[in-house]
Order: C-alpha cells, then sequence, then structure tokens
C-alpha cells in the first residue's frame, strides 16, 4: 500500500471550515470494520478523529464489527466454527462468544481509546433502550446440481426488523459518542449477530443521518482500470454491478450502501480506513478519501 504522509488533524480543522459548517449538528455514522482495527497506531488515529468530529461539532455514531476478533476467540476455545456458502453459521454457543467479544471486549476497548483521546464515548448494542430489534435472517441457496433452490439456516444470524433511535439521541444530546456493537433480540427474545455493515445502515437510515461512512481495507469502488470513482448514482452503481466492474467482496458492500441511502441517508462512502485520518479526509476536504455514492 502507498505510504500516506501523516496530516495535523488540528490544521485539518482550522483550514476546513466551510466543509464543517456542512456537518455541523448533522449526525455521522461510521462502520469501523475489524480488519481495518489491527493496527494500535491506526487505532489512536481513528480514535483521535472521532473526537475531534464531536469537538468540531458533529454528532458521530461508531457502529464495528470484530470478525477477526471473534474467530480468534473461537479458536482459543476450541469452538469450530461451520461456513455455508462463505457465510458464519452461528449456533447457541457462538453466539454467546460473539456477544462476548463485540459487545464486550471490542467495545469497550475502543471507548477506551476515544476517551484517552479526551472524547466522551457509552458503549451500546441492540439491546440497550430496545433500540434494534433483529428478525433471523434467511437466505436462499440454489443447489449447483439442481435448479432447485434451498433455505440456508446460518442459526442465530439476523437482520434488523425495527430500530428506535431513542437511546441514541438521548446519548449524544448529553455530547456523548455511542460506540455501538451489531448484536441484538429477536422478537422470538433470542440474542442475534447482525452483519455490522447492514446494522450501521439501519442505524443511519433510522438518525437521518448526512453521511455513512464504510471504513474497509480497499480504497472504495474501482473502475475497470482500477481506478478510484469518486463519486456514483444508484443506477450507475447498480450498471456497474450488472456489467461486472464492480464484483466479488465489493458488491454486497455497494448493495448495503444502496440500501442506506433507501433509508434515507444522505451520501454514503466506502473508504479505506487503513489510511491515516481517513475519516476527516472525507469529510473536511475537497477531494475526499473514497468513493461517494447518492440516491
Amino acid at each position: 500500500m502507498t505510504e500516506t504522509a501523516p496530516i495535523n488533524p488540528a490544521k485539518v480543522i482550522s483550514t476546513a471550515l466551510p466543509h464543517m459548517l456542512r456537518y455541523d449538528d448533522q449526525v455521522v455514522v461510521v462502520k469501523y470494520g475489524g480488519h481495518a482495527m489491527g493496527d494500535p497506531a491506526l487505532g489512536n488515529a481513528f480514535a483521535r478523529d472521532i473526537t475531534l468530529l464531536r469537538l468540531a461539532g458533529v454528532l458521530p455514531v461508531v457502529v464495528h464489527g470484530g470478525g477477526p476478533q471473534i474467530g480468534t476467540m473461537l479458536d482459543r476455545l476450541g469452538i469450530k466454527s461451520e461456513f455455508r456458502n462463505g457465510l458464519r453459521v452461528t449456533d447457541k454457543a457462538t453466539v454467546e462468544i460473539v456477544e462476548m467479544v463485540l459487545a464486550g471486549s471490542i467495545n469497550k476497548e475502543i471507548v477506551h481509546l476515544i476517551n484517552a483521546e479526551g472524547g466522551k464515548a457509552v458503549g451500546l448494542c441492540g439491546k440497550d433502550g430496545n433500540m434494534v430489534t433483529a428478525e433471523k435472517l434467511t437466505r436462499r441457496v440454489r443447489d449447483p446440481n439442481s435448479a432447485i433452490e434451498q433455505i440456508l439456516d446460518l442459526g442465530f444470524v439476523g437482520e434488523p426488523a425495527e430500530v428506535n433511535p431513542t437511546v441514541l439521541r438521548l446519548v449524544m444530546k448529553e455530547e456523548l459518542i455511542p460506540v455501538v456493537a451489531p448484536v441484538a433480540p429477536g422478537v422470538d427474545g433470542e440474542t442475534y449477530n447482525i452483519n455490522a455493515d447492514t446494522f450501521a445502515g439501519a442505524i443511519a437510515g433510522a438518525l437521518d443521518a448526512k453521511r455513512l461512512l464504510f471504513l474497509t481495507d480497499v480504497p472504495g469502488v474501482l473502475d475497470a482500470n482500477g481506478k478510484l470513482i469518486k463519486e456514483l448514482t444508484v443506477s450507475q452503481a447498480r450498471a456497474l454491478i450488472e456489467d461486472g466492474t464492480i464484483s466479488g467482496g465489493m458488491i454486497p458492500k455497494v448493495e448495503t450502501c444502496i440500501e442506506a441511502l433507501e433509508r434515507g441517508v444522505e451520501g454514503v462512502v466506502i473508504l479505506n480506513g487503513k489510511v491515516p485520518h481517513a475519516v476527516l479526509l472525507e469529510l473536511f476536504t475537497d477531494q475526499g478519501a473514497g468513493t461517494l455514492l447518492r440516491p
């Protein structure tokens, strides 16, 4: 990866007043991915950026994942993970570990990092204040040996059915920064693990967010020549999926962006969370830092 020269966050703040005014008192949801969490220096820089956003008048909400960390803990405990069609099957034992890691160790570590930088963060999950109610996720897959479709049972994997943002609004009103783990109760009383991207999109939609930022390990959406596409409409994104330009793991990411836009988010950005201060570069500079998707 090309090295990016460190930037002075305070200088960015002082020279980006027009951009800051655009986001003043506006909600920005940031999905902090498990793979973007691996570097302690980047974790500290991320926490500093989130703190600076709040100081600049932005209302940041952090939603985090933790797939690699969950996998590590399952291995340590000797719990084998079964994958079907690339998706982890989450049984009762696994969902207990998922909740422990996501709503416990990872969540509190991010809270600690933000607080250490002078912010005031509070850790939450979908269970708090009835924030998110989940429903069991079902996937239909086609048998490769026939034309018959089957329903894939992933166990305690869910998707947001309802979002009540009251607790988030109350927390932000007190100038606190919510850090939210994608675990939620189902209408059946069970605990469900929810894909962090999907969870972040639902939260952003319920809060009428100005921006939803997906921090990933790629620069954004690339064109057929491998160059970064700075901006896309929904129709353009769908056309690129159709012609194969957007492929592989980027397809579900872009589809999640489209779903968030349909929920009412003004703009969704896919950007590289491993670039130092990517969040500030995206929000407070003219060039941005990733691919912006608009309705």
